[in-house]
């Protein structure tokens, strides 16, 4: 039985994935991997996120520059094709991150000030170290909020 079924099957075998198409393919996963890391740790703060936008940027750019650096070793075409589109990604980035200049940055250091997520994560330590239960009036957790 299982026989037949590989010969009904045999005429997709074109349509199976090669080795190379799973290379291609593991590759662009290493380079959505910080982003989607990134997305996913911001998506979980519910609060501000503009203060850590420095250190988000340089891992893209670490990110990036070791891919670039790998794919500029072995000169086959899709590693050429992937590389150009790299590259491409990579201008959009510093163009983005061109804009944190000195006259934004303050805006950046003002958001961790006022990241209150921060705040009130000490404040319910400080609770917790004084027994003090967050929905109590005294707690440093209720008076913030």
């Amino acid at each position: 039985m299982s026989s037949s079924r590989c010969s009904i099957f045999s005429h997709y075998r074109p349509l199976f994935t090669s080795e190379d198409e799973w290379t291609i393919h593991n590759y662009v996963m290493e380079v959505l991997r910080p982003f989607r890391y990134r997305t996913l740790w911001m998506v979980k703060w519910h609060t501000v996120t503009l203060h850590p936008i420095i250190s988000v940027y340089n891992d893209m750019f670490d990110q990036m520059d070791g891919i670039m650096q790998a794919l500029a070793k072995n000169k086959s075409q899709w590693k050429e094709d992937f590389y150009f589109t790299m590259n491409g990604a990579r201008q959009k980035l510093v163009k983005y991150s061109a804009e944190v200049t000195s006259k934004t940055s303050p805006l950046l250091i003002s958001a961790n000030i006022l990241d209150c997520f921060r705040k009130l994560r000490s404040f319910r330590k400080w609770d917790k170290a004084m027994d003090i239960h967050p929905e109590d009036e005294t707690s440093y957790t209720t008076q913030y909020q």
